[in-house]
């Protein structure tokens, strides 16, 4: 499976549009771009892979792989990239302003049902993030 997350950049965060095959699985928020810097930029452009994880503050939820420099990067539910991001990236339902979204956990829920679809058959889920 192949998700691209198509972004949008702006000064106080980043929205984008993650598609599978050409098809909207839902908006999501990230924080502003700031070179890669820890816990106040989102993750550069590139070729990622994502697996299951879990944690006592979220559950069962999704890891990006390999991010150059950086550690734990998550998708989780977050409406305000500024208050609740730390380079993580949230699925939101509705974009309400520049890193700013509505109903984020449904997104997740939607997003996090798709993905552990595919990686419960051993197949690998390869996120693309690009502008």
């Amino acid at each position: 499976m192949i998700l691209v997350l198509t972004r949008t950049y702006f000064p106080d965060g980043t929205n984008g549009k993650l598609e599978c095959e050409g098809k909207l699985i839902c908006n999501t928020i990230e924080l502003p771009w700031k070179n890669n810097e820890t816990r106040v930029s989102c993750i550069p452009e590139g070729k990622y892979f994502i697996k299951k994880r879990y944690s006592q503050k979220f559950q069962w939820h999704l890891e990006i792989e390999n991010v150059q420099n950086r550690s734990l990067i998550l998708f989780h539910p977050a409406n305000n990239a500024l208050q609740e991001l730390n380079g993580c990236i949230a699925p939101v339902t509705k974009l309400s302003g520049p890193g700013l979204g509505l109903m984020s956990r449904k997104a997740f829920i939607t997003l996090k049902r798709l993905v552990y679809k595919v990686l419960d058959t051993n197949e690998s889920v390869e996120l693309i993030v690009k502008s």
